[in-house]
C-alpha cells in the first residue's frame, strides 16, 4: 500500500504497458492486428446483421482461412464477436459484433483514418530513408 491507501502497482498489472504480462498490452496486441481491424470493419458494416465465415473471407482480400479462423476465435473469446452455428450439413457459421465489439469500431476507424491521412508523409519518409541507406 502507498501512503495514500492505494495499492502500489506491480509489474504485470493493468496500466504497465512496458511489461509483457500487462493485460492491457496483451489486449492491444490482439486487437491491433490488421486482420482484426479488417474483420471488425466488415462486421460493423453489416451490423446489427451477421456474416458467414465464407462471406467474411471474400470481403477481406489476402486473408487465409486459417488466419480468419484464428482472428475470429480470438474476437469471440474476448467477447467482441458472437458466433452462431446452424445445425446444417455442412454447418453454417455466422458472426456478428457484440455491443462491446461495436464500441471498438470507432477507435479502429479513427486509426484507419489517421493512416490514410498520413500515408503520403510516411511514404515520403520511407523513400528518403531508402535513398539515403548505404548500398
Amino acid at each position: 500500500m502507498s501512503s495514500h491507501g492505494e495499492r502500489d502497482q506491480r509489474p504485470g498489472e493493468r496500466g504497465d504497458l512496458l511489461d509483457p504480462r500487462c493485460p492491457t498490452r496483451q489486449l492491444l496486441d490482439r486487437i491491433g492486428t490488421k486482420w482484426t481491424s479488417m474483420a471488425v470493419k466488415m462486421l460493423a458494416e453489416e451490423a446489427p446483421g451477421e456474416l458467414r465465415f465464407a462471406e467474411l473471407r471474400r470481403r477481406i482480400p489476402g486473408i487465409s482461412q486459417k488466419m480468419l479462423s484464428v482472428t475470429l476465435r480470438s474476437l469471440v473469446r474476448d467477447g467482441l464477436v458472437a458466433r452462431r452455428v446452424e445445425p446444417t450439413v455442412p454447418p453454417a457459421v455466422h458472426y456478428r459484433l457484440t455491443e462491446l465489439g461495436l464500441s471498438l469500431e470507432g477507435p479502429l476507424a479513427a486509426l484507419r483514418a489517421w493512416a490514410e491521412t498520413h500515408m503520403p508523409e510516411i511514404d515520403r519518409s520511407n523513400q528518403l530513408a531508402d535513398e539515403s541507406a548505404p548500398n
